[in-house]
């Protein structure tokens, strides 16, 4: 395994203690990180703030460059822990461009989503197996699943309806009926939200958690993940969502279960797309 002084054998056992360590808020010393990380997350953040503005088409190209930067970047890099934190990032332009550029299939937004998140979930699976995280740091399992499910219930509804106040009605579905309740609750949990908090706790939280330790990686994401939501134009919504994604950060790194972050976040859409605005 390549480091940063030089090339070393290291066991699976001394791997897990490392990350072991870095859970515990110890980071491996990098030269220069922030410069490595700042730059490609402030492109990140200021292509987002261009959708916020409304030049889409801009912000594309923006995207589609940094997704080239970062690709090649981690060629020429031979830091381990930046080429695996690119790879991390690569997601977000990927995200973005793969959401602005499918192709229309249904009428129907919400149909859209399964080929979308469909698409993504190979570059996300490709992602965290060359991560090398180990089972404790992604958990996914389905252990307490009968405690967590009527607390993401209750969660979900009290962040919809927060979500709700700021943006206003956005329903995906034309009426509340069980068969399109169901489909929107298959879809937003098990293809949106669950890929997107494969995206920004298991990977992208992780991996910062090793660079820069967890409070800064929890900070990070959750801006991250509240500017991924520029595309409402509403930059309250922006602040909302960076609010929420530090709540799920943080119950992430208390918990460390995937079926607990996803569980909410995919509520919070079910009641946000398909509950309150019939209800309200």
């Amino acid at each position: 395994m390549r480091t940063s002084e030089g090339l070393n054998m290291v066991t699976p056992e001394g791997t897990r203690k490392k990350m072991s360590e870095n859970l515990k808020g110890k980071t491996p010393e990098i030269k220069n990180k922030w410069v490595y990380l700042t730059i490609p997350i402030a492109a990140i953040a200021f292509a987002e703030l261009m959708i916020y503005s409304g030049r889409v088409f801009e912000a594309i190209e923006v995207h589609a460059l940094i997704l080239l930067g970062l690709s090649l970047s981690t060629i020429f890099i031979e830091n381990e822990e930046i080429q695996k934190t690119y790879q991390a990032l690569i997601l977000l332009p990927i995200l973005r461009l793969v959401d602005f550029s499918m192709p229309f299939f249904y009428e129907e937004k919400l149909y859209n989503l399964i080929f979308i998140y469909g698409l993504l979930a190979i570059p996300v699976g490709i992602a965290a197996a060359n991560q090398g995280f180990s089972r404790k740091q992604l958990e996914i399992t389905f252990k307490k699943i009968v405690v967590y499910v009527p607390l993401a219930i209750i969660m979900g509804l009290l962040l919809g309806v927060g979500e709700y106040i700021i943006v206003g009605e956005n329903p995906l579905i034309e009426n509340p009926w069980i068969f399109n309740l169901l489909c929107l609750t298959l879809i937003m949990v098990f293809f949106v939200s669950l890929v997107e908090e494969i995206i920004f706790r298991s990977i992208l939280q992780n991996r910062l958690e090793i660079v820069l330790g967890s409070r800064k990686a929890l900070i990070i994401t959750s801006i991250l993940f509240g500017l991924m939501h520029s595309g409402y134009g509403n930059i309250y919504e922006i602040f909302y969502i960076s609010l929420v994604g530090a709540l799920l950060g943080y119950l992430y790194y208390g918990t460390r279960s995937l079926l607990l972050v996803t569980l909410i976040h995919g509520f919070m859409n079910v009641f946000f797309f398909g509950i309150i605005p019939f209800l309200l």
